[in-house]
């Protein structure tokens, strides 16, 4: 079980909506703490591909390294964090509703604290993640549903 799940409709198509969120440049459109997502190498990404994730925790600017381990397009991916002291662990589903004509998405997120990070995860990155989460989504919805 995840530490966080959440669920969201999302009135596109479930290949549109896969596309974007598997497309890791679009990350810090729609979730506030992430300043940049680039991947290292080309897109799409694929198992295997690296993105470089750059966050704003208060006054710090943490950088993580993010690696794909599972693409099942357009049904769900698996990122995980492979390095620093908090390593995020996340898997996205997307289920088409209404023949395909509008989308489910559920994120389910956790993660892994090393060293330093076993304490910031319960104190500080759980609290902002359960704050950040339902903006998140509702920037998505808004971006994936505007023309």
């Amino acid at each position: 079980m995840s530490a966080f799940r959440k669920s969201i409709d999302i009135d596109r198509r479930p290949e549109d909506v896969y596309a974007y969120l598997t497309d890791p440049t679009h990350l810090p459109e729609w979730q506030d703490s992430a300043v940049s997502a680039v991947p290292v190498g080309d897109l799409p990404v694929h198992v295997g591909s690296l993105i470089l994730v750059t966050r704003q925790i208060g006054r710090r600017r943490v950088p993580t390294t993010m690696e794909f381990v599972e693409l099942d397009p357009p049904r769900s991916w698996h990122v995980h964090g492979v390095d620093g002291p908090v390593r995020p662990d996340v898997r996205g589903t997307v289920e088409p509703l209404d023949g395909g004509a509008r989308s489910r998405v559920t994120l389910d997120v956790d993660f892994e604290g090393r060293g330093l990070g076993r304490a910031l995860v319960p104190l500080v990155v759980r609290p902002m993640v359960r704050k950040e989460m339902p903006r998140g989504e509702a920037k998505l919805k808004h971006l994936l549903e505007t023309p």
